[in-house]
């Protein structure tokens, strides 16, 4: 799930700034991790505290995503969802937007099998986003880096993406210039999803989701979480990436990284 965090924090700067080529630096003294790290985190944190038939994970995500959110409360969550990380009895608000699908990584990291993936994935997005676009979006996404991390290829994975959730029929370029700020999940997890299947490295996959601007570090967490599947993570990037974390949360990232070890590099 470190891969949705570096796409979070490449992208951070651009979020209100967009860049519209894939020229640009990974990482600047003003890149950051944004709602979208911490949330990734959280629901990392849930499901290792889980049981191994997920009968607690919605209550874990709960828990989990309301401790981190209240102790970083300015990373850049909605209004709705401000309301719901400090709510005493926390309920679903019908929501469609992206933030589903950004912080489900893990679950698709941890799935033993591509049903599992997509129960995990319902569990810990119907707590608060139940809107079917919003389940929608979180389950592709979950279901890509399953696919990706068990040895399919990027047509096979196009294939199912097609099949069973979004239409992919368009490039990139054809999108890049009129597309704008959207968060909601059929507004931008088909564009995320073609920025992996457009790629030739983790990085690339990267620098594709952030030139097609929008929501960029959201996309490029979308994106990246993919990415890492498939490809792996270099060092290099890896561990520029930690630099920007604080100790509490790296905590988690390794702890998940031990627990359920994808490709170290490429």
């Amino acid at each position: 799930m470190l891969g949705a965090i570096i796409g979070d924090i490449v992208g951070s700067r651009f979020e209100w700034y967009n860049h519209k080529t894939k020229d640009f630096d990974l990482f600047t003294e003003e890149c950051r991790f944004t709602d979208d790290s911490v949330m990734t985190i959280a629901i990392a944190e849930a499901v290792l505290k889980s049981d191994s038939n997920l009968d607690n994970l919605s209550e874990n995500a709960i828990t989990s995503m309301q401790k981190f959110g209240r102790k970083y409360p300015y990373a850049g969550y909605g209004g709705n969802f401000i309301r719901w990380i400090h709510a005493l009895n926390p309920q679903p608000y019908n929501s469609w937007g992206n933030g589903s699908a950004m912080r489900v990584s893990a679950c698709g990291f941890a799935a033993k099998s591509l049903e599992e993936a997509v129960e995990m994935s319902k569990k810990v997005t119907e707590v608060s986003h139940n809107h079917p676009e919003g389940i929608k979006g979180a389950e592709a996404t979950a279901v890509a880096i399953y696919l990706a991390k068990t040895g399919s290829s990027l047509s096979e994975i196009k294939n199912y993406i097609n099949e069973h959730y979004y239409k992919i029929d368009f490039k990139l370029d054809d999108i890049r210039q009129e597309y704008q700020f959207d968060v909601s999940c059929q507004g931008s997890v088909p564009q995320a999803l073609a920025a992996f299947f457009e790629s030739n490295s983790f990085e690339d996959a990267i620098r594709n989701a952030i030139s097609i601007g929008g929501d960029s570090d959201t996309i490029g967490a979308i994106t990246g979480s993919i990415a890492e599947a498939y490809y792996g993570i270099n060092d290099e990037i890896r561990n520029t990436a930690l630099k920007y974390l604080n100790k509490d949360l790296i905590e988690v990232v390794i702890e998940f990284e031990n627990r359920y070890p994808t490709k170290a590099k490429l």
